[in-house]
């Protein structure tokens, strides 16, 4: 259809929202250009786009959070004009954003309440009970099973997801925006997040869903509207689509649909990572690595599945030696490594964190600086003491170009960078010291769809070349396309391993859940 439909006087009755030539500046950058998007009321609409192509801007100026330079937006046929994000909540506009924003030590109903400013929230000592009842109401009614007196901290990530729909029911949201909201379920949760959005469409609400899995597009959205470039390019039907047509809608050329290349079995070579009975502390001084034994071999890639917070992350940190193990022994190539970021990184460990912002670059720093991290005590980088600028730079010129790094210069700041250029400086960067090992953890996570074929093909070719790769990640397409072994974390231990071959997604997921299956509350 056509994405202008309404360019006359008050919206069609039939449209939640209505967006016309939405423009949105930034210093040096257009982020949206004359945007048109509408979503009908009772549909979930899906928002598709590479990284910057303006669907987080587009939210921001439909929360409030920003003003659009032009354009004008309609709710249910009436024009608004929205100060800040407290006009968007009363006209029952909510979004469930990618990172929660929960208070951990406040109870699941305390955070349903909290900034509720039409009475009860500020009444909420005195009617404990009372909303704690409405609360286990509307989780049961939709599905959202969760207990009002739980303790956020006590709450698995996909009921902390939980929770912050609740919020949105609670205030009797119309309109709701979800940001990549599957990142962190397993599969059998993502299917009870879909059967609740549709209950919510079918009771006259829209859902706008924002995601890069296009097979989830294709499962719960009645239509895809997707920019590029922060302009619109089209708005289709889900029935008149494929993921491949969407994916190359995304990125203006013709592109592989997501999951459709699988890498061939190969032939595995002797074992360049050996866990043996690793335990690890998390940051507050309990176990989130508990007993973990497995092997990597050169040329192979072993994935471990799980949902976030299940002690991937510092099982990565573990065998980067940033985090030291209190049991058990981590060796690379043979040696035995205790700890020490510079003997993993000698032993041949590459590292690629999924903190790519944080912990990945240093953010302040020149890209040709970040490019040289790993290697800048080395020739021909350092002559002794002195560091040789020329030579840094002549190699992240080289770097920037074998990575396709789309970048104003070497001398860039690291934080002008997209996620996805992001992460070809990291990936540049660990895979040009030749490494053993590469330690890759959610390596494409919030990246578009042709960030994650890029990284994908350079995840698949250090395999080639024998690399042993440890892929931690959540989206079990990603890991079905890559693995040749897939490892399951729950709870901080590996709870299975099995064979690509053998694998099953069901399976798969229920490990992930901890033999529970979430459809079954």
């Amino acid at each position: 259809m056509d994405e202008r439909r309404g360019a006359g006087d008050g919206a069609p009755p039939s449209s939640a929202v209505s967006m016309r030539g939405i423009t949105k500046r930034f210093p040096g950058v257009i982020a949206n250009e004359g945007v048109h998007f509408e979503a009908a009321a009772g549909e979930v609409h899906a928002l598709l786009g590479e990284n910057g192509a303006g669907k987080s801007t587009l939210s921001n100026i439909l929360t409030g959070l920003y003003r659009p330079d032009e354009g004008e937006i309609f709710l249910h046929g009436e024009q608004v004009d929205f100060h800040v994000p407290r006009d968007a909540l009363d006209a029952g506009v909510c979004m469930v954003h990618q990172h929660f924003r929960l208070v951990e030590p406040f109870t699941v109903a305390e955070n349903v309440m909290l900034g509720d400013h039409r009475g009860e929230g500020r009444a909420f000592r005195l009617r404990r009970r009372t909303i704690e009842r409405r609360v286990g109401e509307l989780s049961k009614r939709y599905g959202l099973h969760v207990d009002p007196r739980a303790r956020i901290w006590q709450l698995s990530l996909g009921e902390q997801q939980r929770v912050e729909i609740l919020k949105a029911l609670y205030r009797e949201a119309r309109i709701l925006i979800l940001d990549e909201p599957t990142a962190v379920l397993t599969p059998q949760e993502a299917d009870v997040l879909f059967e609740t959005l549709r209950e919510m469409a079918d009771e006259g609400r829209t859902v706008i869903f924002i995601s890069h899995k296009l097979h989830e597009v294709k499962a719960v959205a009645d239509r895809v509207t997707v920019l590029r470039g922060g302009r619109t390019i089209a708005t289709v039907s889900t029935e008149d689509a494929t993921p491949r047509s969407l994916a190359s809608l995304m990125v203006g050329r013709e592109l592989a649909a997501e999951g459709s290349v699988t890498r061939a079995q190969s032939e595995p070579g002797e074992a360049v990572l050996e866990l043996a009975g690793v335990w690890a502390q998390g940051d507050r001084g309990d176990a989130a690595v508990r007993g973990v034994t497995l092997e990597v071999c050169a040329g192979e890639i072993v994935a471990i599945a799980g949902v976030a917070g299940n002690g991937q992350r510092e099982l990565a940190e573990t065998i980067a030696g940033i985090r030291h193990q209190t049991q058990g022994a981590v060796r690379v190539g043979g040696r035995k490594l205790r700890g020490d970021p510079r003997a993993a990184q000698a032993a041949g460990v590459a590292y690629v964190p999924e903190d790519r912002l944080g912990t990945g670059v240093a953010p302040g720093l020149s890209i040709a600086t970040n490019l040289v991290l790993r290697s800048y005590r080395e020739p021909p980088a350092s002559n002794g003491p002195l560091l040789r600028l020329g030579a840094i730079r002549e190699r992240a010129v080289d770097l920037i170009r074998r990575y396709a790094i789309a970048a104003p210069g070497p001398a860039a700041p690291a934080r002008l960078l997209s996620g996805g250029n992001l992460q070809k400086v990291v990936l540049a960067r660990e895979f040009s010291g030749k490494p053993k090992l590469v330690v890759a953890a959610s390596p494409t996570r919030g990246l578009d769809v042709g960030a994650i074929e890029t990284v994908h093909a350079y995840l698949r070719d250090a395999a080639a070349e024998g690399v042993g790769v440890l892929l931690i990640s959540e989206d079990l397409d990603e890991i079905l396309g890559l693995a040749d072994r897939i490892a399951v974390m729950y709870e901080g231990a590996v709870v299975g391993v099995t064979a690509r071959a053998d694998a099953s997604v069901e399976e798969i997921g229920l490990q992930m859940a901890g033999g529970h299956d979430p459809r079954e509350d």
